[in-house]
């Protein structure tokens, strides 16, 4: 093989991180691959981690040590993740999106994979100390923003589900009361989905009163897993007393008037007006 070139080693190395974001790669496989000294590549290193942070699109975090590494982290925040919020706002705003009860249709979004790749990357960041092992959801709609999250933390995702399927072998089931609905429902989650003693997050499309979550918590305490966060796109303004204390979500929906249609939602924190 040719020698690399410098700026080919950058576009291989940037590669190599934003394909897997949140896990830790060596440096003696960078230096192995391209043939370079460990100090070119820390070099180069240091120049990813200057263009990532100075156009906002995350940092490079780095080990040092025989078992160092490095691994980038997608922004959080910061001013592109502003402006993508406030676009995703503006177009959950569209009145032709309001369903009777209340709701919005979101599954076009759901569906765009450079869309929840930025939401899940998001999330990832709000819940990223707390260390999670795997991230769970319950089907279906919230799997894609699951999965997005669980990508960006590096970690697992386990997805329970409201039908026992039969080539999942061995289940746990809990019943738990739906908090809009007040009707009781069920979830499952295969026993080989995880072992215990674990650190789980939720992660969902959409949280009204806070009952999936609750269950969620409740089939966590099943598998001897801890539940150290929740994490939605959306949650509904009412009702104020959820399920669950302690939850994180992108945007506020404080109501939707099917008459007028008109939608009231604002990114969580900065409502206005």
């Amino acid at each position: 093989m040719d020698k690399i070139k410098r700026n080919e080693r950058i576009a291989a190395m940037m590669h190599a991180f934003i394909t897997r974001p949140g896990h830790y790669l060596s440096l003696n496989e960078f230096t192995e691959r391209f043939g370079a000294a460990k100090s070119s590549v820390s070099e180069d290193i240091s120049l990813l981690r200057r263009v990532l942070e100075d156009f906002g699109l995350g940092t490079l975090h780095t080990i040092v040590g025989a078992a160092g590494g490095v691994k980038y982290v997608p922004a959080a925040e910061g001013e592109p993740v502003d402006a993508f919020l406030d676009e995703l706002g503006e177009t959950l705003l569209d009145p032709a999106r309001i369903l009777p009860g209340g709701f919005l249709y979101m599954t076009d979004i759901l569906c765009r994979p450079d869309a929840v790749s930025r939401i899940g990357d998001i999330l990832a960041g709000r819940f990223r100390e707390k260390e999670p092992d795997f991230v769970v959801t319950v089907e279906t709609k919230g799997i894609p923003v699951a999965m997005m999250t669980a990508r960006a933390l590096d970690c697992p995702l386990v997805i329970a589900r409201r039908d026992v399927k039969s080539m999942e072998g061995s289940v746990i089931t809990i019943n738990y009361v739906s908090a809009s609905s007040r009707s009781m429902q069920a979830m499952s989650l295969p026993k080989r989905a995880m072992p215990p003693g674990k650190r789980a997050l939720m992660v969902d499309d959409f949280m009204k009163g806070g009952g999936t979550a609750n269950g969620v918590r409740q089939l966590m305490a099943e598998f001897g897993a801890s539940l150290v966060g929740v994490g939605v796109l959306i949650a509904t303004d009412f009702p104020q007393e959820k399920k669950v204390q302690e939850y994180t979500s992108l945007f506020t929906l404080y109501g939707v008037d099917e008459a007028r249609e008109h939608v009231e939602l604002h990114r969580t924190g900065k409502k206005s007006g």
